[in-house]
């Protein structure tokens, strides 16, 4: 399977990691910092006594099995926590929020084991999306598909289901609970833009009073700066997106007199926004798209290195040096015992007969993928992003959404996009089949992180006898 090929290590190394499994890179990856999540949970305020079925795994391929128990062996527990009279100040939310209603532990034992990345798409006839199509003013006019003239509802009848347990329903008020207080940010291109926008209206639905939310900045403003947020006044958090598409500085440089200045990538300066997140509770960051743009992908006159600027340089190298600044930014800057730190992979894009700017169609796709070897090979750039996450300090939680989106070719918004994106000649629409509709598939990707949070909150809760 053309998804599980790429390994992160030579055979030689290879073997010796299967040998000692606590040295296998995804290990380092998945396991302590999935365990560290727990370090800033227990300053929440969500007091229920129940436990939960979900599981909070990210292994990118099934060589390095992921095992809550083994991470519940391995990793040692401390806090941070909040006083009482803080957890309090939010006075206006009822008890029965506060409590967040009740779930169950059937499925304990297979979550000890489960990869919940890997599994695939189940038709539901009752399932219904987390928030209702319509219901959310927030959302940007390119993934309200809706909005946009969108009328078939068949691809929000899909859930996604791991292979051997069961993922939990979201539910926004246990989310809020455990983000009390807490500011979360996605640093990224517009599919980072996509989960957030979906994260947003997946927690205002949960409010009965949907004035208790407001935004920070307006959307003019946010397009000219990069930056927006989102405030729970009763939980006193925020969900934020910072535009950040390399991760690394992409600027201008000055030429001679009468000469325009050129873009160039800066690929030893993380970008300039950081001073904006650096310190935030959960930071989930990704790249990818950008770096297969002609521009990028070309590589001619624009990566640059301190004062050089590289006649020609390989996307693939240009990818491993901008990764390589991010981290170092990451492992130098970032305080691991109050920030927990997530990366998301690609999400797959389904151009037929072309590329975004050559005519590629997604129209007309009702149902997913259902056939495994119609599946695209893995990306090149997510394999860069796991050997550069194996050699980090930091721990970072890897949420290999890569396959579950490959199957999705229906859920694009393709011509259902916000008027006014043509192509230069013939003004014909240009379709977009990288984004999602909103409602859709990013709305399972925050399943997948809920049921993260939840797993780390609800286990180191009954480790500390709470």
């Amino acid at each position: 399977m053309a998804l599980l090929k790429k390994p992160l290590l030579n055979s030689s190394e290879h073997q010796r990691t299967l040998q000692h499994p606590l040295l296998r890179p995804r290990t380092h990856i998945l396991t302590v910092p999935f365990f560290l999540l727990s370090l800033f949970l227990l300053s929440a305020s969500y007091t229920t006594n129940s436990t939960t079925d979900n599981n909070a795994t990210t292994v990118p391929s099934p060589r390095f099995p992921f095992s809550l128990s083994r991470v519940l062996a391995h990793a040692p527990f401390t806090s941070h926590t909040v006083s009482e009279s803080q957890s309090n100040t939010f006075s206006s939310v009822t008890a029965a929020e506060r409590m967040g209603g009740s779930s169950t532990n059937k499925d304990s034992q297979d979550l000890d084991s489960c990869d919940i990345f890997d599994g695939s798409w189940i038709q539901d006839d009752s399932h219904e999306p987390i928030y209702q199509h319509g219901s959310c003013s927030f959302l940007d006019d390119a993934f309200n598909c809706f909005k946009n003239g969108r009328s078939d509802f068949e691809f929000l009848k899909y859930r996604w289901k791991p292979h051997g347990c069961q993922i939990p329903r979201f539910d926004g008020l246990k989310l809020l609970h455990i983000l009390r207080g807490k500011r979360v940010v996605f640093v990224g291109d517009s599919l980072n833009r996509n989960m957030w926008q979906s994260l947003v209206c997946a927690l205002r639905a949960s409010l009965k009073d949907k004035s208790r939310i407001y935004e920070v900045s307006g959307r003019r403003e946010f397009r000219i700066q990069g930056f927006f947020s989102f405030k729970f006044k009763d939980y006193g958090c925020s969900i934020d997106f910072v535009k950040s598409p390399f991760l690394v500085q992409e600027w201008k440089v000055l030429r001679n007199e009468g000469v325009p200045p050129r873009d160039t990538l800066r690929l030893d300066m993380i970008q300039a926004s950081k001073s904006q997140y650096y310190n935030a509770d959960i930071i989930i960051f990704n790249t990818g798209h950008w770096w297969n743009h002609d521009k990028t992908k070309n590589g001619k006159n624009y990566f640059q290195e301190g004062d050089h600027v590289y006649e020609r340089l390989e996307v693939s190298e240009a990818l491993k040096k901008a990764l390589k600044t991010w981290a170092k930014w990451v492992d130098s800057t970032v305080d691991s015992t109050r920030t927990r730190v997530f990366f998301t992979g690609f999400s797959a894009s389904h151009y037929r007969g072309g590329q975004w700017n050559s005519g590629g169609k997604c129209d007309g796709e009702r149902r997913p993928i259902t056939n495994e070897s119609y599946l695209a090979a893995y990306p090149w750039t997510m394999g860069i992003v796991e050997d550069v996450i194996a050699e980090m300090k930091t721990p970072v939680l890897y949420l290999n959404i890569t396959k579950m989106t490959d199957y999705r070719k229906d859920g694009h918004p393709s011509i259902y996009r916000e008027p006014g994106f043509y192509e230069n000649k013939g003004h014909k629409m240009v379709q977009d089949c990288s984004h999602w509709c909103l409602p859709g598939i990013p709305d399972s990707w925050n399943e997948l992180l809920y049921s993260i949070l939840l797993t780390a909150h609800t286990n180191f809760m009954a480790s500390a006898n709470y």
